[in-house]
């Protein structure tokens, strides 16, 4: 197992977080300006550091995979950590289900280890457990919390680049689905998530999150769902500027837009409707 940690200015939480991790880590700083790939490599010489020169976004995790050389690869952020024997489990839940090419853990928020909401979501099973996975089917996860087949994680592509960041797991989990690959939510990994209180622009977040999953339903749902979507981000400020930025990447949407396969839209059908009961 080794730990890809993708980091952008955040060099306090990564001499906090990185020395938790209890497996090999690469470092893959995306062009931080804060002397984060400095202070890593002074502190912890162990870990391989790799600075790149510009912020690719999610899409470093995908170098820092090629770098690895082990068959399993856990991703984190600079603000989390894998808990207590949380990889030596992942590594052996692989290792029991070939079929399996994801594994999602259940991530703890903050000092009083509250439980994300996605975790909690995926708990409920709405996909349900199939015999040759060793948790409850899941067509999503957090980055943050996933454990991945490095050979079939560059297969399918890895991370988007033109996603960067906010909401690139959806495509991958579509994705890693259609080659046939399970993926899995398996309760007894642990991540701790200790988010910064005052962390980036929010509105800038928002607006980037609605690009991407903008994006992704084009690229993999049906139109009509697409159309609906784009009809429903002009309602707020932050829609619309998302939409912009969406639409502006359309001639790259159809050069690359591939439906899902019927089974795995019902899937998506099926969890969105879970999630709209809870919600």
């Amino acid at each position: 197992m080794t730990v890809v940690v993708a980091s952008h200015n955040r060099r306090e939480q990564l001499l906090q977080t990185l020395p938790r991790h209890r497996a090999p880590v690469i470092l893959v700083d995306n062009a931080s300006t804060d002397g984060s790939a400095a202070a890593v490599r002074a502190r912890f010489p162990q870990v391989r550091v790799l600075r790149l020169p510009v912020n690719a976004g999610a899409a470093a995790r995908n170098v820092g995979v090629a770098l690895a050389q082990t068959p399993y690869v856990a991703f984190a952020d600079d603000d989390s950590y894998w808990d207590g024997d949380a990889l030596e489990q992942a590594a052996r839940a692989l290792d029991r289900h070939p079929s399996t090419a994801l594994l999602a853990a259940r991530v703890l928020v903050g000092p009083t280890a509250k439980l994300d909401p996605v975790s909690a979501g995926m708990a409920t099973a709405p996909l349900g457990t199939m015999p040759t996975q060793p948790g409850p089917s899941v067509l999503g996860f957090l980055a943050c919390s996933a454990v991945v087949r490095r050979e079939v994680f560059l297969a399918v592509g890895g991370f988007q680049p033109k996603l960067h960041v906010y909401g690139e797991e959806a495509l991958l989990a579509m994705d890693l689905a259609t080659q046939g690959w399970g993926l899995a939510y398996l309760p007894s990994l642990v991540v701790r998530h200790l988010p910064v209180p005052n962390g980036r622009d929010p509105a800038a977040r928002r607006r980037q999150q609605i690009r991407n999953d903008l994006l992704t339903t084009w690229l993999r749902r049906p139109a009509t769902r697409a159309v609906r979507d784009a009809a429903r981000a002009l309602s707020t400020s932050d829609g619309r500027a998302g939409l912009h930025d969406a639409l502006a990447e359309l001639p790259w949407v159809m050069r690359h837009r591939r439906r899902l396969p019927p089974h795995l839209e019902a899937a998506l059908r099926r969890l969105e409707t879970s999630q709209a009961a809870v919600g």
